[in-house]
């Protein structure tokens, strides 16, 4: 179909031009609550050019109940002292907003699904893409791509078009000539994700680090992803949990088990993965092969015996029970629910400092947006309560989606609608909105296209104090990687960058970017074994065990290297890369791991070492028996004993 671009501005009945948007400002988040007045705003759409419902989208929300206009909920909105809020967009140029994410332009794509919460096939779904071309904090163009989609959860711009979670698919839509409108139909990347999980679908993409794409799924029913045509026996299972895609080589892997409902990742300044989550705990921290607490039910691997615990030190509700969450305002001071949203961890330029990699989620039953702070623990992090960061005090404020832009400005997207987060009421269809949260005064940016930028200047952008500008160049050099050569002053650039910049995080953002436009040999991985920066030695392991192909002479480094290792970080990092290994072949590096007594009581390092180790303890007893032998931490000590004392393992005369 052909874009429909949409003139959304505000218009004054005297002439044609535009008045200044929608804005309010705050006092302290302590300031007892009062109304503020804002600027009036009327937006001029004729009956041909509304948006409006899709034909046959319809609200079921009992007769009476609706929610407050734009204004008066925008009105209500309380952030701490120099913070302003602006709507974005709202109805009726935006509905139902579930996800969101940001071309190389710097507009926004979102999805508005009707198809929750019924899951019907109603081909209504869409992908708008809007523009504010006057930095004013509100859209002044909107722009239909797609709008046949079902059960549309998730969003990410990139590899000349827009990727779809769309249970039961991970749908491509190419739009390689850029030009807002589909090349041709969807085409369906991986398959199988259940239809039967409710709330708990898969959703959520982001593009991670690593260069794959990253997303969520809950736990109601399982799913069996694959790439189409895959044989049911060479698809992993997954019913709560991470996973990711590589664009490139269209393979699947499942990254973490468990939780209950993960709605929200995002990356630290060091690549370290965090991800919100409902009922059993908000927020953890991502490790690959990790087996986390489950709301219900048991790991898939049986001999899990104990898995892992959210990194936060705190809960957002009071009670003997969850359920008792659900009465939002009544335990304010926690935060008001068991049920969160979105995930952000800022790293742009436009809020000050002491908001810089904190971690940001919507509390569903609190109507409000929460922020906890992360701190290193052992080999790990742990997540404090930082309280409110944004109230909205309106119960129809359901905050989904959460990401900052090229100017550093927040936004946040608002489901609206008054149900709990179950949505067992019925579906109030006809509002959405989209605020943006800026300190100071709107930041003015000129147009842009960082796909017209020659390489050295995506290089150089690696050093941007926004990391938003960081993760756009990284993947617009992975796809030109794919297509060309990288010109040599950006290598040139990227390789100084990390061998010599005096902030680890750059180093840090040009090692990525070499990863994933195939500029670094295991050579170059193995030296960085020696750094004396624990990140770097993290991310050497990380990405030496990527592609589940350890040379015979890295592994003997890194079992070497391992027995040394101060750093728990680290040693983590070697934790996760056992599971990564042939298990015929992870003995020594385990040998390596187990013997350091320190990591007893650590909150990672003896279950991510004891799943490494269980299968080679399955399979070969007799290598059990010299792990236990040789390790220091009592929890693994039980654990392999027990192994060995299972049905079918004990030796035999």
């Amino acid at each position: 179909m052909s874009p429909v671009r949409i003139d959304a501005g505000v218009r004054s009945p005297d002439n044609d031009l535009k008045s200044k948007p929608n804005i309010l400002y705050h006092p302290p988040m302590n300031a007892p609550l009062v109304w503020f007045t804002s600027l009036s705003m009327t937006v001029w759409v004729s009956a041909t050019q509304s948006p409006g419902l899709p034909e046959g989208v319809q609200d079921t929300q009992p007769d009476g109940q609706h929610p407050l206009s734009p204004n008066q909920s925008l009105e209500r909105m309380r952030v701490p002292e120099g913070f302003q809020v602006s709507l974005f967009a709202a109805e009726p140029d935006i509905h139902q907003p579930i996800a969101f994410d940001f071309d190389e332009r710097g507009r926004l794509w979102a999805i508005e699904c009707f198809s929750y919460p019924e899951f019907d096939f109603r081909n209504s779904d869409r992908v708008v893409i809007f523009t504010d071309t006057d930095n004013d904090g509100q859209h002044d163009e909107r722009t239909v791509f797609w709008d046949e989609g079902d059960r549309l959860t998730g969003i990410q711009v990139g590899f000349g078009g827009v990727w779809l979670t769309a249970p039961p698919n991970l749908l491509f839509i190419p739009d390689r000539d850029r030009d807002d409108s589909p090349d041709g139909p969807p085409e369906i990347k991986l398959d199988g994700f259940t239809l039967e999980a409710n709330h708990n679908f898969v959703n959520g993409l982001v593009w991670a680090p690593d260069g794959w794409l990253w997303g969520r799924h809950g736990i109601l029913a399982e799913s069996r992803p694959g790439k189409p045509g895959t044989p049911a026996s060479k698809r992993p299972r997954l019913n709560c949990g991470l996973w990711r895609y590589h664009p490139i080589e269209e393979t699947f892997e499942v990254l973490a088990h468990g939780t209950t409902n993960p709605w929200g990742l995002d990356f630290d300044d060091h690549g370290q993965a965090f991800f919100s989550n409902n009922v059993i705990g908000h927020l953890w921290h991502l490790v690959p092969g990790a087996r986390y607490e489950r709301m219900f039910g048991n790991d898939y691997n049986p001999y899990s015996f104990d898995l892992l615990q959210a990194c936060s030190d705190h809960l957002h509700w009071t009670g003997s029970n969850w359920r008792e969450a659900r009465g939002g305002q009544a335990h304010d001071a926690q935060g008001g629910g068991h049920s969160h949203s979105g995930g952000m961890i800022y790293l742009a330029e436009n809020w000050p400092t002491n908001y810089r990699g904190a971690f940001f989620l919507n509390n569903i039953h609190g109507n409000r947006m929460m922020m906890d702070r992360l701190e290193r623990h052992q080999s790990g992090y742990v997540a404090r309560c930082g309280g409110t960061f944004l109230s909205a005090e309106d119960r129809w404020f359901r905050g989904i989606t959460i990401k900052y832009g090229p100017d550093g400005g927040v936004f946040v997207t608002d489901w609206n609608d008054l149900g709990e987060c179950h949505d067992n009421d019925g579906a109030y269809r006809s509002s959405g909105r989209i605020y943006k949260i800026v300190y100071g005064d709107s930041p003015q940016l000129p147009p842009f296209d960082l796909a017209s930028d020659p390489d050295l200047e995506l290089a150089r952008n690696l050093l941007h104090e926004n990391e938003w500008y960081v993760r756009q160049s990284r993947r617009l050099l992975q796809e030109r990687a794919l297509d060309r050569g990288i010109a040599p002053a950006a290598l040139s650039f990227l390789r100084a960058t990390l061998q010599s910049h005096p902030r680890i995080p750059r180093q840090l953002r040009a090692l990525w970017a070499l990863w994933v436009i195939d500029e670094l040999t295991q050579n170059d991985l193995q030296s960085l074994l020696f750094h004396p920066n624990e990140h770097l030695r993290h991310w050497a392991i990380r990405l030496l065990s990527d592609r589940r192909n350890i040379s015979s002479s890295t592994l003997a480094l890194l079992t070497r290297f391992a027995a040394q290792e101060e750093s728990s970080l680290v040693r983590l990092a070697y934790a996760a890369a056992l599971q990564t290994l042939p298990t015929d072949q992870r003995s020594g590096l385990a040998q390596s791991l187990i013997g350091h007594a320190d990591d007893g009581d650590d909150q990672n390092l003896p279950m991510m070492i004891w799943y490494g180790i269980e299968p080679t303890i399955a399979a070969q007893p007799e290598s059990g028996i010299r792990l236990l032998k040789a390790c220091r931490i009592p929890k693994l000590r039980q654990n392999i004993a027990r192994r060995i004392a299972s049905a079918g393992l004990r030796r035999t005369p």
